[in-house]
């Protein structure tokens, strides 16, 4: 397919800053593609409370978001300008292109941008030196990697988190976590059982600490974390919301 498309190049500077949100805001995100990671992407977008739209002209792929998924599919091409205008494009404050097939992506990625002015676009390419010339366009793009859905998230959704390590298969990542002041007080165990991840270590008044389940979370303490790939950006999500009421 020719990814020219009557398309032409961006010829603006691209603000690359995140889309950051202040905690309980929602972020509507249109997602094209219902693979393994647009799938996992959108499972984690709506997790973490944003509003999702998720595009695959199969509608079969529907099914790896469950039952239970409470954002919108809509069968079509993503790249189709009815189907984006049916997706709610107009509104959308994020939009990724996560397709098995590059050329789609990146056509759907520039109608989302040049067409529909979306601010923040993220694509999927396979190919290495054409994500490269994309990057040059303004179209940030993210190889196929295994911490892929981490990545997005900070792209889509302002996760400003740095991993700090991660296990050479990229399965297991080491990050720092901003903590919502209510989790102060709480135990280790809490913390761990509410967003899934074990606690690695605390810095605490300047010195390295290995808690145990019970030791108490204290203001400034710094904490760090080790969770699975795919999982980080919604874990550092949750740990900047207060916890879950208990009754």
């Amino acid at each position: 397919m020719d990814t020219s498309g009557g398309y032409g190049s961006a010829d603006r500077q691209v603000d690359r800053t995140p889309l950051v949100q202040e905690r309980g805001c929602t972020v509507y995100v249109v997602i094209m593609g219902c693979g393994r990671v647009g799938s996992s992407l959108a499972r984690a977008l709506v997790r973490i409370g944003h509003e999702v739209t998720v595009i695959d002209r199969d509608p079969s792929a529907f099914l790896r978001l469950g039952n239970d998924f409470p954002g919108e599919r809509l069968v079509g091409v993503g790249f189709d300008r009815d189907v984006l205008t049916r997706a709610g494009i107009e509104r959308a404050e994020a939009f990724a292109a996560v397709s098995s097939g590059d050329n789609s992506n990146i056509i759907s990625a520039r109608v989302a941008r040049e067409t529909f002015g979306v601010e923040r676009v993220v694509a999927r390419i396979y190919d290495a030196k054409r994500a490269a010339v994309y990057e040059r366009l303004g179209i940030p793009t993210i190889a196929t990697v295994p911490w892929t859905t981490d990545r997005f998230m900070r792209t889509l959704v302002g996760d400003s988190s740095t991993t700090t390590w991660r296990d050479p298969t990229g399965t297991v990542a080491v990050t720092q976590l901003t903590l919502h002041e209510d989790w102060y007080g709480r135990t280790v165990r809490d913390l761990e059982r509410a967003i899934s991840v074990r606690v690695a270590f605390i810095i605490r008044f300047g010195q390295g600490l290995l808690p145990d389940s019970k030791t108490i979370v204290q203001a400034d303490d710094i904490v760090y974390v080790a969770a699975t790939s795919g999982n980080v950006g919604e874990v550092v999500a949750l740990a900047g919301k207060p916890p879950a009421s208990e009754d």
